[in-house]
């Protein structure tokens, strides 16, 4: 009897982890992981517009085209093909919801504002010397150390690339591709999570 539980406790153990393994990324769903695909699919030029994580009509357009494009099935849904392409197009890790924070070194509540390269009256780079783009923030180095890689709840993955002469302490800045994007995220509390 006991053999017999161990067996299907392992079945369905392995049968869940393929499930989760093989999930796709479609229409109505909502979430990280549909933002990280949203940022891939704006970094290759196929979606336009704020990553909001809300998988609707436009984000699935874009798919369908990147797909198109890259010769596979077209039908709007981010399967692992579909996903690795994207990755491997947008320079961008393959993201995983049940591991974004895995292994996080440290957790921190901050107040979150957002930017863009035009603000400031600078020429757009960040203290790091890359031109700022949407994954790069800016952080008070004593709080978290330039280069760390982050991973920011309703915003995703990031780099610390930038500083700013308002943030200090346990304030964040968010970049966006957009003033009106940065406007519509306002002021916030965000949970980071500075990686491992």
């Amino acid at each position: 009897m006991r053999n017999r539980i161990l067996i299907l406790m392992t079945t369905i153990c392995i049968f869940a982890f393929t499930s989760l393994a093989c999930a796709s990324v479609q229409m109505g769903m909502s979430g990280s992981v549909v933002q990280s695909v949203q940022y891939m699919l704006q970094d290759t030029g196929y979606l336009s517009g704020s990553a909001d994580g809300d998988f609707g009509p436009s984000t699935e357009a874009a798919v369908e085209q990147f797909q198109a494009d890259h010769g596979l099935t077209a039908d709007g849904v981010v399967g692992s093909q579909t996903m690795e392409a994207l990755s491997e197009a947008s320079g961008r890790p393959i993201p995983e919801e049940s591991s974004s924070t895995e292994g996080y070194q440290r957790r921190l509540v901050m107040e979150a504002t957002a930017y863009t390269a035009a603000d400031g009256g600078g020429d757009g780079y960040t203290a790091t010397g890359q031109y700022l783009q949407r994954g790069m923030v800016a952080v008070d180095p004593d709080v978290i150390p330039l280069g760390s890689q982050l991973y920011i709840e309703g915003y995703g993955y990031a780099v610390a690339a930038d500083t700013g002469g308002a943030i200090v302490g346990d304030r964040i800045d968010l970049a966006m591709d957009s003033t009106s994007e940065a406007l519509d995220f306002g002021r916030r509390d965000v949970v980071v999570y500075v990686l491992g």
